[in-house]
């Protein structure tokens, strides 16, 4: 199954970056990254807050944040979400931590040192945090309302990776459980068009928020709060109005002259080199 789990971020390293070594020599280290945003609030007042984000890297990117990435840096990263899971050693309870595991890093600070923000810009000033998933819906949305009537719903959204294990050679896959939270209007919409086993794409943003548990300890839990959820593989009505059925006929005779592409012109066949898009760091090549 073919899926999409990818997290952007633009934030500010909080601490003094410490690389590590594991016990087959694998470089890794975990930035973590505040994320300042504004958000408008129930009263439609603008509000301030953070977000606070741990980061994996593995490998080279590891080496080169070990060397280049301080207390107060300022990154890009992208990658992906991952949960991992284990049984508390005392109380045997299970326990999970959602992190963000690289798949690229770009320093955004200049070699002069960041300048002063110019007076009065907001917009332009924004950080980043967005999460894009595409997957299969696990379990039927359910609404609630919160004390102040507003209505929220928790959606299910399973991802597979797909990556070759270095040490053994073989190929492995896990699946990725999401939580996405959906408001007001579309949390309405969702409630009553989605369901269990379809296939769903979700843009928004990343939050770790904090809860009791019924004996008082504090817990952690990662969410994607949803802007937009779009209900994948159904018809849409407007595209089908563009969509020809019958193909143009195949030519059996060569293009006239004015139908011929034309040729470029001052450049031989070649000249222009191929570009690698690809990035540095491929998900089969991590060590897990």
């Amino acid at each position: 199954m073919f899926s999409l789990n990818r997290v952007h971020l633009i934030g500010y390293q909080t601490q003094p970056v410490q690389v590590r070594q594991t016990p087959t020599g694998t470089t890794v280290t975990d930035l973590n990254i505040v994320v300042p945003y504004t958000f408008q609030g129930q009263n439609g007042a603008s509000s301030e807050g953070k977000s606070f984000h741990v980061v994996t890297l593995w490998s080279s990117m590891a080496e080169i944040a070990g060397q280049f990435v301080r207390a107060g840096s300022q990154v890009f990263l992208s990658g992906r979400l991952q949960t991992d899971s284990w049984e508390d050693g005392e109380t045997k309870e299970k326990r999970s931590k959602t992190k963000v595991v690289a798949m690229d890093l770009i320093l955004l600070d200049p070699k002069s040192g960041r300048l002063e923000p110019p007076q009065g810009a907001r917009q332009t000033l924004q950080c980043l945090n967005q999460a894009f998933i595409l997957g299969n819906v696990t379990r039927d949305p359910e609404m609630r309302t919160t004390t102040s009537g507003q209505h929220v719903l928790t959606l299910g959204v399973a991802t597979n990776e797909r990556w070759k294990d270095r040490a053994s050679n073989e190929n492995k896959e896990r699946t990725e459980f999401h939580n996405v939270v959906v408001w007001a209007d579309l949390a309405q919409e969702v409630v009553s068009s989605v369901k269990k086993g379809q296939k769903v794409y979700v843009s928004g943003r990343v939050q770790t928020r904090s809860f009791e548990t019924q004996a008082g300890v504090k817990r952690y839990t990662t969410e994607i709060i949803a802007d937009t959820v779009t209900l994948l593989g159904v018809k849409n009505h407007t595209a089908e109005e563009s969509i020809r059925m019958d193909g143009a006929p195949m030519r059996s005779s060569p293009a006239s002259p004015q139908e011929q592409e034309p040729a470029l012109v001052g450049a031989a066949v070649g000249a222009i080199p191929e570009i690698n898009y690809g990035s540095e760091i491929k998900v089969e090549d991590l060590p897990f």
